[in-house]
């Protein structure tokens, strides 16, 4: 009898042991936005949560793969800004932003011997998103239709309809603390470099009103530029010639997401691989 639980668990040895470096998890935190929308870097001031489902496999003590899905929100308005200029558009956005990513970790030290490391990750991302505003009568509605800059429209050939869907590198760093055999905790911030510029549906200049009118309706005009609604703030404006700066194209749009990472190390810790080797030598003859 001994022989075959012996037997048992050795041949359960390696099954286990392919499990234990492997590790299930949530990711809760916050999103916030940069772009054309912003005076500064990132407004704090419109920080939304985020969310996210995430699984790691160790490749060894110091390299981990990870891939996770992640759902936030970023939203901005010139209402906050200072700028005059800014002032006067009145853009505002908000959009979700659904996020599927692989990346690596590269952890500063064995986490199974000193119960933390710092660590820093990189990888790459596919996410989507669908910029929207709220209308005079309060309504939100979707940007990309109104073709705000002349998307599509063949009077601007040079401008097609942006996508959606976009690639994006994530890149940032963190920390990990062992809290039980299975349990680990880290919290860390992660940047999203984008190749859109859409991301708040604004990037280059106005195009002519007529034109804007003609193709997409009043609303694509006046969401386009939104100028002193209240007329209570700044001198009256009217909608800009052809050709004036709208946003800034040189520059694309980014999305940040940061907070707490919790994750269970499947079939145990790495004490356990231990015992298990430790356990399984006294069934041996």
């Amino acid at each position: 009898m001994k022989k075959i639980i012996g037997i048992i668990l050795l041949s359960a040895a390696p099954l286990l042991s392919f499990a234990q470096d492997w590790h299930v998890g949530l990711f809760g935190g916050i999103s916030n936005y940069s772009g054309d929308l912003n005076q500064k870097a990132v407004d704090f001031g419109y920080t939304r949560p985020s969310l996210g489902l995430l699984v790691r496999k160790d490749i060894n003590r110091f390299v981990t793969l990870r891939a996770q899905f992640t759902w936030g929100m970023v939203a901005a308005a010139d209402s906050t800004n200072s700028d005059r200029s800014l002032l006067q558009r009145n853009l505002s956005f908000k959009s979700n932003i659904w996020e599927g990513a692989v990346m690596g970790e590269l952890n500063f030290m064995d986490i199974d011997e000193t119960g933390f490391t710092p660590y820093i990750f990189g990888g790459v991302g596919m996410f989507s998103f669908y910029p929207k505003a709220k209308n005079a009568n309060g309504e939100w509605t979707p940007l990309r239709p109104l073709r705000t800059e002349g998307q599509g429209l063949p009077q601007y050939p040079e401008r097609p309809m942006y996508s959606l869907y976009q690639v994006s590198l994530p890149f940032g760093f963190g920390a990990k603390y062992i809290l039980t055999d299975n349990l680990t905790l880290g919290v860390e911030i992660g940047w999203r470099k984008t190749f859109t510029d859409y991301l708040d549906d604004v990037s280059n200049t106005y195009i002519d009103e007529n034109t804007l009118l003609a193709y997409a309706g009043q609303q694509a005009v006046d969401l386009a530029f939104r100028g002193d609604e209240t007329g209570h703030f700044l001198p009256p404006t009217t909608y800009p010639p052809d050709g004036t700066i709208r946003g800034n194209p040189k520059k694309k749009d980014w999305y940040v997401f940061s907070g707490l990472t919790l994750t269970y190390r499947l079939a145990g810790s790495g004490t356990g691989r231990g015992r298990l080797t430790n356990f399984s030598k006294c069934f041996r003859m």
